[in-house]
C-alpha cells in the first residue's frame, strides 16, 4: 500500500468516488486500483479568496514500485497494528478508580487481555449523569459527586469531544478504530481535527462499558475510591464507600484515574505520604462570538458552503512580561457549561454537539501559571490557588452558580458592564455581570488585555467589542501531579499507577486514553516499557 499526500481537492469534489479521484488527479486508472481509502483531510484556509480541501490517499495498487518513484509525496505505508496484551498467570483482579478516557481504555485493555478488572467510578452511569447535569444547569441542586467532572466518560463526555492531541503514538489508531466501533462517526479516522461530539460521545461510552463488562470486567457506579491499605511498600487492598457502606477490594494493582478535580484524592495521597509535586496550569475565562462572526473571519467568503463545518482556531500570544495568553478546547457552535464540582466554587468549561450548530463558538482564554504563584512550595498549593479563584467567581457570580460575566468592550476599558452586546450568553442557570478583576489576578487580567487584541490582529473581529467573558476556567490541567517511575507505578507505593490528566501525565481524551492503556500493559507485564 501507499500513501500519496498533499492532493488538493476543491469543496465541492466528490469524496465518495475515490476511483475516480485518483483517475482525474493522479492518473492512475481504475484498473490499476484494488483499494483506495481516505486517510486524512483537512481544510486549508489560509486564504480566504480560495478555500480547499488538502487530502491524503492510501492506495493498493498495480505496480505499486512505479507508482512510488512518479508519484509526488507518495511513500510506503503499513498500518501499524496494536497487540493486546496478554494477562494469564495474572493471580489478581486489577481496579482501575475513574471511568473517564484513561480508566475507559485501561479497563478496556485489560479486559480484553482477560484480567477481569473492577472498575470504581464515584459518579453516576452516563444516562443518569446527564440527568444530574440538567437539572443542576436549570437552577437546581449542584451534585457534588455526579456532574461535568465526575461520573461515566469523565470531564471529556461534557466537552467537545476533540480528538486532537499533539503525542504521537502507535496506540492512537487504535483509539479511533474502537471509539468507531463503539458508535463514533467514521470520519474520525481521517480529519485532521476529529471530534465526536459530547452527543455521540456519550453513546459510545456506554458501548465501551458494556464490552468491558462482556468480557468479564465489572464498572461499579456511586463507588467512591478512598483509601488503600499496604505491605512492605506494596499495594494489598483498595477501599471504596457506596450507598453509604464501607468496601475493600483485595489486589496488588490500582490505576488511579480519577480526573483532575478529583481534590479530595489529592488530600488522601499526601496524608499517606505518596509522592506529590506542583505543575504547572492555566486560568482564564471563556471567549463567546457569534459562530456566523467566526465563520466568516476563518472562511471569508466560503463560510456556509455545505462542505465545511463551523470553523475553528488555535491563538497563542506571547507578551512582555514572559506571561502567555492562548486559547484551549474550542468549541465551535457550542456552549459554556457550568462545571463545578465542589459546592461554594464555580467553574466553567465548554461543550459542543456533533453538529457544531449552535449560535456561539466558545474557547477558553488561558493564562500559564506556576509554582511562583502559588505562594507555598506545599505539593498542594496549585490546588489551593485554583481553589480559592473558583471561591471568588462564585461570590462574583452571586452565591447561586450564576457565572460572572464581562462584555469585552467594557472590561477593555475597565468598567463592569450593565447590558449585552450581540453575543447572548449561552452558560447556564444564568450570568451576573461582574468584572473578571473580582475573582482572577491582576496579571492575568492585564493578559487578557494586551492580548486579546493581538489576537484581534490575527483574526478579524475576535477583540469585537460585543464579545462575551463568562468566568472562570480553571480546571485546563491538574495542579497537581502525582509522581511515577519508568515503569508506571508510584515512587512511593509499588501496586499503585497514577495514570491520566488527575496524575498530570497527560492532557486531552486522546493522551488520557494512550496513558491508560499504557499503565494497563504495565499492570499485566510488571513493567511500563514501551516494548
Amino acid at each position: 500500500m501507499i500513501r500519496v499526500g498533499g492532493i488538493r481537492v476543491s469543496l465541492d469534489t466528490d469524496l465518495n468516488d475515490l476511483a475516480g479521484l485518483c483517475e482525474k488527479k493522479l492518473k492512475i486508472s481504475r484498473d490499476r486500483i484494488i483499494s483506495v481509502k481516505l486517510a486524512k483531510k483537512s481544510v486549508d484556509a489560509r486564504k480566504k479568496s480560495d478555500v480547499h480541501f488538502i487530502i491524503s490517499l492510501d492506495i493498493e495498487a498495480k505496480g505499486e514500485d512505479r507508482l512510488l518513484r512518479t508519484l509526488k509525496n507518495a511513500s510506503k505505508h503499513q498500518e501499524v497494528r496494536y497487540v493486546v496484551p496478554d494477562a494469564a498467570g495474572m493471580d489478581h483482579r486489577p481496579v482501575i478508580a475513574g471511568f473517564g478516557p484513561a480508566g475507559m481504555f485501561a479497563a478496556l485493555v485489560l479486559a480484553m487481555a482477560g484480567a477481569r478488572p473492577i472498575v470504581l467510578e464515584r459518579g453516576s452511569d452516563v444516562d443518569s449523569r446527564v440527568r444530574a447535569v440538567e437539572e443542576f444547569q436549570s437552577g437546581g441542586r449542584l451534585d457534588p459527586e455526579c456532574n461535568v467532572q465526575f461520573g461515566e466518560g469523565g470531564a471529556g463526555t461534557f466537552s467537545d469531544g476533540k480528538l486532537t492531541t499533539g503525542i504521537k503514538d502507535r496506540r492512537i489508531g487504535w483509539i479511533l478504530h474502537r471509539l468507531v466501533e463503539f458508535g463514533a462517526p467514521g470520519e474520525i479516522l481521517y480529519l485532521a481535527k476529529p471530534h465526536i461530539g459530547t452527543d455521540r460521545l456519550r453513546g459510545a461510552v456506554k458501548a465501551l462499558r458494556e464490552r468491558v463488562i462482556s468480557l468479564g470486567g465489572e464498572v461499579r457506579f456511586n463507588a467512591k475510591f478512598c483509601g488503600f491499605e499496604a505491605a512492605e511498600g506494596s499495594l494489598s487492598a483498595v477501599s471504596y464507600t457506596q450507598d453509604g457502606k464501607s468496601y475493600a477490594i483485595d489486589t496488588k494493582s490500582l490505576i488511579l484515574a480519577t480526573g483532575h478535580s478529583a481534590r479530595d484524592v489529592f488530600e488522601l495521597l499526601y496524608d499517606e505520604n505518596i509522592a506529590l509535586s506542583q505543575k504547572n496550569f492555566s486560568v482564564g475565562v471563556r471567549a463567546e462570538h457569534l459562530r456566523t462572526d467566526i465563520d466568516r473571519a476563518m472562511y471569508g467568503g466560503f463560510a456556509g458552503h455545505p462542505a465545511l463545518k463551523a470553523a475553528d482556531y488555535k491563538l497563542a500570544v506571547h507578551l512582555p512580561d514572559g506571561r502567555t495568553l492562548y486559547t484551549f478546547c474550542m468549541c465551535p457552535g457550542g456552549y459554556v457549561v457550568a462545571a463545578s464540582s465542589e459546592e461554594g466554587r464555580l467553574a466553567v468549561n465548554g461543550m459542543s454537539c456533533f453538529a457544531r450548530d449552535a449560535e456561539n463558538s466558545n474557547s477558553a482564554l488561558l493564562v500559564n501559571v506556576g509554582p511562583e504563584d502559588y505562594g507555598s512550595d506545599h505539593p498542594l498549593a496549585g490546588m489551593w490557588f485554583q481553589r480559592d479563584l473558583e471561591e471568588k467567581a462564585f461570590k462574583a457570580g452571586g452565591g447561586d452558580y450564576s457565572a460572572p460575566a464581562a462584555v469585552l468592550g467594557d472590561f477593555m476599558e475597565g468598567r463592569v458592564s450593565t447590558e449585552l452586546g450581540r453575543v447572548k450568553p449561552s452558560y447556564r442557570p444564568s450570568i451576573r455581570f461582574a468584572a473578571p478583576e473580582e475573582y482572577l489576578p491582576d496579571f492575568v487580567c492585564r493578559s487578557l488585555r494586551l492580548g486579546i487584541k493581538e489576537m484581534g490582529k490575527k483574526i478579524k473581529g475576535f477583540d469585537d467589542k460585543d464579545t462575551l467573558l463568562t468566568g472562570i476556567e480553571s480546571r485546563s490541567s491538574s495542579p497537581v501531579r502525582i509522581n511515577r517511575g519508568g515503569d508506571m507505578q508510584s515512587l512511593s507505593l509499588r501496586g499503585l499507577y497514577p495514570c491520566g490528566e488527575g496524575a498530570g501525565y497527560a492532557g486531552g481524551i486522546v493522551s488520557a486514553a494512550v496513558d491508560g492503556m499504557k499503565c494497563a500493559e504495565a499492570v499485566c507485564a510488571g513493567t511500563g516499557e514501551d516494548k
